[in-house]
């Protein structure tokens, strides 16, 4: 069934409540996912610097002096906030993808979740309210956030199946719905390079997506390319370094609400996620088109 929730800002005065508005959204899709949850909060790029987030599952041994011997391996600074089971690796932008290799190499144990200058992604098998606790959801500040609750039906509930899946730098996708030709769409992707780490047909989504982007399609025409190329039933959330985009399939069964004030751009499975917004009673509410990509961007 699985619950999708998502939260582009307008207004700047509401970044620092961006983390603690999505966390209530966040929660009140339990029912429809309460077997892992995930978030992915963009903060604006800083430039100079780019962020790499990490998993391990034996993190205080995985984490411990990483940030040094990581610096030492590409002869830059390195700075490592740990939260739980992931860490935030603050890296110089331009060596973000060697930066990834030498992390992978340092603790081949360890899990890349997202890449890029302003996303950061943490995910983990649990209930949503236990998973936004986990990683202090509700203090954190930003541009925009997407969210994902979990109900499994086509493959292992682990960390890694959990949404949302990240395939490219600063992008990231969560699903509700089934892909029927996801393994013809794996393999072409596997003919053009992309890696996958799980069975999930999400992260074929995500990967369709990024390929696409990187054969310079922007986000919207990405997202109008999988309505002809993508079988079955879906709702997708993407988000980019500055944008956040929505699309149904052309059945559209899947249940989808969004709302829009002058203060922010929301998404939701269901109205009640929305239901505790600021201004929610004066935003213009409605159930997104089937076959229309909404997309909005910083």
């Amino acid at each position: 069934m699985c619950g999708i929730v998502g939260l582009f800002l307008k207004d700047k005065s509401l970044e620092p409540q961006l983390g603690a508005l999505l966390s209530e959204m966040l929660v009140t899709m339990t029912d429809r996912g309460p077997d892992s949850a995930g978030i992915a909060i963009y903060n604006a790029a800083a430039g100079n610097r780019g962020k790499i987030t990490i998993q391990s599952p034996a993190a205080e041994a995985d984490f411990a002096g990483l940030d040094k011997e990581l610096g030492e391996k590409i002869g830059e600074s390195v700075k490592m906030l740990a939260k739980s089971t992931h860490a935030v690796l603050d890296v110089p932008a331009a060596k973000l993808q060697e930066a990834r290799e030498a992390v992978l190499e340092l603790r081949p144990n360890v899990r890349i979740m997202g890449i890029g200058e302003a996303i950061e992604i943490y995910k983990e098998v649990g209930l949503p309210e236990d998973v936004a606790d986990r990683f202090g959801l509700s203090g954190m500040s930003g541009t925009h956030a997407i969210g994902h609750t979990r109900m499994a039906t086509e493959s292992a509930v682990t960390t890694l199946g959990a949404h949302p899946f990240s395939t490219g730098p600063d992008q990231c996708l969560v699903h509700n719905g089934s892909l029927s030709n996801h393994s013809n769409v794996r393999r072409e992707l596997i003919k053009k390079g992309m890696k996958f780490e799980t069975e999930n047909d999400t992260e074929v989504a995500a990967a369709y997506i990024s390929s696409k982007m990187a054969d310079g399609l922007n986000l919207g025409e990405a997202l109008e390319s999988s309505l002809n190329d993508l079988d079955g039933f879906f709702n997708f959330v993407v988000g980019t370094k500055n944008g956040f985009g929505v699309v149904r399939d052309p059945i559209a069964c899947k249940p989808a609400v969004m709302a829009e004030t002058d203060q922010y751009v929301a998404f939701g499975s269901e109205y009640r996620a929305l239901a505790n917004l600021p201004g929610i009673e004066q935003a213009r509410v409605w159930e997104p088109e089937p076959s229309t990509v909404y997309f909005w961007e910083h």
